[in-house]
């Protein structure tokens, strides 16, 4: 029995630490892994590792909270490997199951954070993400750190279902058919969830600006006159 099964082995390229799995495709491996071959699940692993910790890290923006969602989010895939059912890819199945282990440790992390107001009087095709022009200097002058982290902390405050939404389409350069599978909705409501997602952050950073424009009006209206 032994020498058969090293027999199939060598017949599907495969050696006894798992060498040779890395060519097979992902449907293949997963059969393989659902079957109890740990080292089939180990290259998939090793194929998605990038991909699911930039994704992890979109969403918690911390390399600690991000390599945690990553562990967990393979750890919970391996452990429930046998109920994907093909039905999507295995990538999309993945993901999913990374956006799931990301979105519980930012759960944890929002507690008393506020949402920010979604406005939906408006109709949708209306809307893009447009920020009024606050600032004084040139274009590169507000794209600084300031910014940055206002943005960051916009889309931290985000709902999380227009979170979710807005980090695959807009962060990771997904379509919205990609996205649909992912979230497990419909194209249009992918549409939906980004533009509100775009209003909302609009409107943030519109008030970022305004806010910054009134401190330095301030500061200028306070500023020590020169002598005459």
């Amino acid at each position: 029995m032994a020498e058969a099964d090293k027999s199939r082995g060598k017949a599907a390229g495969q050696g006894a630490d798992g060498s040779g799995l890395s060519s097979l495709s992902d449907a293949d491996l997963v059969t393989r892994a659902q079957g109890g071959e740990t080292h089939a699940f180990d290259i998939l692993a090793e194929r998605y590792a990038d991909k699911v910790h930039r994704l992890t890290y979109r969403v918690l923006r911390n390399e600690e909270d991000a390599q945690d969602a990553l562990q967990e989010a393979f750890l919970s895939a391996y452990r429930n490997l046998k109920r994907f059912e093909g039905k999507s890819t295995f990538s999309t199945w993945l993901y999913r199951v990374a956006m799931n282990a990301a979105l519980m440790k930012r759960r944890k992390r929002r507690e008393g954070m506020v949402s920010l107001e979604e406005p939906r009087d408006r109709e949708e095709g209306q809307i893009t993400l447009q920020i009024a022009d606050w600032g004084r200097g040139p274009v590169e002058e507000t794209l600084n750190d300031e910014l940055r982290d206002a943005l960051d902390r916009a889309v931290q405050s985000l709902p999380e279902d227009l979170a979710q939404v807005f980090l695959l389409r807009e962060e990771q350069g997904m379509s919205n058919a990609e996205a649909a599978e992912i979230l497990d909705l419909s194209v249009p409501a992918v549409k939906s969830r980004l533009h509100r997602a775009r209003v909302a952050l609009r409107d943030y950073l519109n008030r970022f600006f305004a806010d910054r424009a009134a401190r330095e009006r301030s500061t200028t209206d306070h500023a020590p006159r020169p002598l005459e």
